[in-house]
């Protein structure tokens, strides 16, 4: 274990390493990097060592945030880490699946997944499911000296086996590099790649204008080429991997604080924009605290015989853990010790029973629990109250009637039958015919306290509950009265095998409850509503939630799910509760805010710096920055927004669903970036009209503007509302003060002859104060004028 322990530290440490080193690779860092060489061989020593300096500096400002992201989201990760049992050196230790080696001895469990390609040692009743490798929806029974491979999971029954191979070399892995396996690209993934799409090539396109001007006026080219791509630095969106993977780890934290632990972080976002939830009734809408009401003959009275057998198939069933079997467990302590297990045939979600075969006194039993409507198409013969076996047909009617009577009521009911079996068969699914019709067992799960009041917020936050659940539509619709979803419209499962798919797309919308589903169904639904313009997520913790979860916007389990609904989910809930949903769901939108909040600082900082640029070389003699200004301005234009994760979000951006737009950012982008690029003009008439200054006042006044301006607008823009009207959190409040203190008392320092900068008369401060106040009031105007046009549109 200690070796273990040792090369997962060296893993980390090299991890580390590769993220610093991941910062100085985009190819303009390195092309810059290589132009400062060229400078410091020309013996321009101070500014190439300024320029090595500022973006080691960034660069290192980078890695700190995303090693913080980074380690953040690892420590959240361990608390719903899917892990497998191992015996290793005659113990038993419980560890994250990824830990598990060739060699290694694991136990499995129903709802366990598969780490590793593995060969059975021992087995008993196992079953796997091997859809995710062979497509087939039937469990597969195992034998040992059998095979087991990764990817797949337990059904039921229980088994040790040795693991031969993991990762890349298990079978799952070879088809999926041979496939490529990849998650489908998120809506937010692909807004953010769409959008670094469009700022690089608008940047390129600018900044290979402005090398052009600057060599086309004779200016020296090396000069023109480091102005061109430290322009470039500035202007892609270098930071926006940072800042989105620190705002997603920010948001991740305070989502865990609501107990909502994130997997997947670019699930935060299709998490905020979900307008649809489909979740399962059991301790969702109820407690999920399964009580055995009653065990009853098909005369509706209690009977002893019903939950003796009831009590036999549930203790002797191996399969996965499920509330009805272990309430009837838990529901009286009868002695059975002169029963004992010959057979078992395992729950499926397709013939929706389970059998046992036991023996008592050299006589052989079957008892089959399940689905009462699959209970009866093996029964051929009913149990009366007086203990005889009539032909069932005569007793039909009587059976389905009370079935619906107790639906009515909210009572969950299963059949269970019988009959005597054959010394030395083997018990299988072909042996559940011609049974007896014994009775019912009856169970109520009461409504959770409160929860009309948590789906009436649901609604409120735009969210709109629908329910998929394999009980009664009776049952269904009685719970959705009692929890306040009163004109409900039920659909059934096998509704939807006789539906088209066009169907589907206009009707599904409209249903609240989805009743007796089975699984595929589930996936069937989800699929549908995302065709129709939903982002959909899905709560499930079943054995049979895996694939409705992945084909979810955004999948949601809970801690206490089956090791497959974790693994397949994308944000975990630490209880079954939809009051922590909403909390959750109001984290992933406060960080989806606070990322599109960077996204407006870029646009209308940088693109009114890239127009205000290509203008000025026009008619300026010299370059209106030097590089290592340039890149100073940069970094101290990075540090306010830094911060954007830790600030706060308007009501108003909470409490509806809110989706990338694309379309949006451009036009935030050309109208924004236009008013900054104006008032840059306004500084360039105000240094050379109006103050006559000479190249390095001119500079220094304009990074001033530049630095100052960048870092107020962000009070402005991060708000619809008048930016006094809302308060920026404490952190980015500092931040931008700070910036702007060290930003006007730099040039004073010694340090100003080293970056080129000069002293400014303090006419040019006073003058740069009543520029930075009309800025902020010309953008409050135009945001007002903004958003009350796309209000309107």
């Amino acid at each position: 274990m200690y070796m273990i322990h040792l090369f997962q530290r060296l893993d980390k440490a090299r991890s580390y390493l590769r993220l610093f080193v991941a910062q100085f690779t985009s190819p303009i860092i390195l092309i810059l990097l290589v132009a400062a060489g060229l400078s410091l061989f020309f013996k321009a020593r101070a500014d190439a060592i300024i320029i090595f300096t500022i973006i080691f500096l960034s660069g290192l400002l980078q890695f700190w945030q995303e090693k913080g992201a980074a380690d953040a989201v690892e420590k959240l990760l361990s608390i719903v880490k899917v892990k497998a049992m191992v015996r290793r050196d005659g113990r038993e230790y419980e560890i994250p699946v990824e830990d598990i080696i060739p060699g290694d001895i694991i136990i499995l469990n129903a709802g366990d997944v598969i780490p590793g390609d593995s060969l059975i040692t021992e087995s008993k009743d196992l079953y796997v499911d091997e859809a995710a490798l062979t497509g087939e929806t039937y469990p597969v029974e195992k034998q040992p000296a059998g095979s087991l491979f990764m990817g797949t999971h337990v059904i039921s029954g229980t088994a040790v086996a040795k693991v031969i191979k993991t990762g890349k070399n298990t079978e799952f892995g070879k088809v999926s590099e041979r496939l490529e396996h990849k998650r489908p690209e998120t809506e937010f993934e692909r807004g953010v790649r769409r959008f670094g799409y469009l700022l690089i090539e608008v940047t390129l396109l600018l900044v290979i204008l402005i090398f052009a001007i600057n060599v086309y006026f004779n200016r020296p080219v090396l000069e023109a080429f480091l102005f061109s791509l430290a322009l470039a630095v500035g202007l892609t969106p270098q930071l926006l991997p940072a800042i989105i993977g620190v705002n997603l780890a920010h948001g991740a934290r305070k989502m865990a604080d609501k107990k909502v632990i994130v997997k997947r972080l670019a699930s935060i976002e299709n998490f905020g924009s979900m307008n649809i939830l489909c979740a399962d009734k059991t301790g969702t809408l109820t407690e999920g605290k399964v009580e055995l009401k009653s065990s009853l003959n098909i005369d509706g009275t209690e009977n002893d015989k019903v939950f003796l057998f009831a009590y036999l198939n549930s203790m002797f069933e191996t399969g996965f853990t499920n509330p009805m079997d272990e309430t009837i467990r838990k529901s009286g302590k009868l002695n059975i010790s002169d029963y004992r297990k010959l057979d078992e045939v395992p729950y499926d979600f397709i013939r929706k029973r389970l059998s046992i075969m036991v023996n008592k006194d050299n006589e052989n039993l079957i008892i089959t629990k399940g689905s009462l409507e699959r209970i009866l198409e093996v029964c051929a013969t009913a149990e009366t109250a007086e203990g005889k076996n009539e032909n069932i047909s005569g007793h039909k009617d009587k059976i389905i009637n009370k079935f619906k009577d107790l639906s009515r009521q909210g009572f969950r009911t299963l059949g269970i039958a019988y009959k005597p079996a054959e010394a030395g068969i083997s018990l299988s699914k072909e042996n559940e015919v011609d049974m007896i019709f014994l009775g019912f067992l009856v169970f109520y799960d009461p409504p959770k306290a409160g929860i009309a009041d948590t789906i009436r917020d649901l609604n409120q936050l735009g969210i709109s509950l629908k329910i998929i659940t394999g009980d009664d539509e009776l049952v269904a619709g009685f719970v959705a009265r009692q929890v306040g979803i009163i004109n409900h419209k039920i659909l059934k499962g096998s509704e939807l095998d006789h539906m088209s798919e066009e169907a589907m797309l206009k009707k599904l919308v409209e249903i609240d409850i989805f009743a007796e589903v089975e699984p595929n169904h589930k996936e069937m639904i989800i699929l549908a509503l995302r065709k129709s313009g939903n982002v959909v997520g899905f709560l499930g913790d079943g054995i049979n939630d895996a694939s409705a979860l992945h084909a979810a916007d955004v999948g949601l389990s809970v801690d206490s799910a089956v090791d497959v609904a974790k693994e397949a989910a994308d944000i975990v809930l630490l209880e079954k509760d939809l009051e922590v949903l909403i909390d959750g769901v109001e984290e992933g939108r406060k960080t989806f805010a606070n990322t599109l909040k960077y996204v407006f600082m870029a646009t209308s900082a940088n693109f009114g710096n890239m127009f205000s640029m290509a203008g000025a070389s026009l008619f300026l003699p010299f370059l209106p920055l030097l590089t290592k200004q340039i890149l100073l301005m940069n970094f101290l234009t990075d540090l306010p927004e830094m911060t954007i994760a830790t600030d706060s979000v308007d009501l108003e951006m909470i409490k509806k669903p809110r989706r990338w737009d694309i379309n949006f950012i451009r036009r935030f982008m050309l109208v924004f970036g236009s008013l900054s690029s104006i008032f840059d003009f306004a500084t360039f008439g105000v240094l050379l009209l109006l103050l006559h200054a000479n190249i390095e006042q001119f500079r220094t006044g304009w990074f001033m503007e530049s630095v100052i301006s960048a870092s107020m607008i962000v009070l402005v823009i991060r708000t619809r509302k008048p930016f006094w009207q809302s308060r920026p959190s404490l952190l980015l409040f500092l931040a931008t003060v700070l910036v702007v203190i060290v930003t006007l008392t730099f040039p004073l320092f010694n340090l100003n002859k080293l970056f080129g900068f000069s002293t400014i008369p303090i006419g040019f401060v006073a003058a740069l104060a009543v520029i930075m106040a009309a800025y902020i009031i010309s953008a409050e105007i135009l945001k007002k004028i903004f958003y009350s046009k796309i209000s309107a549109s």
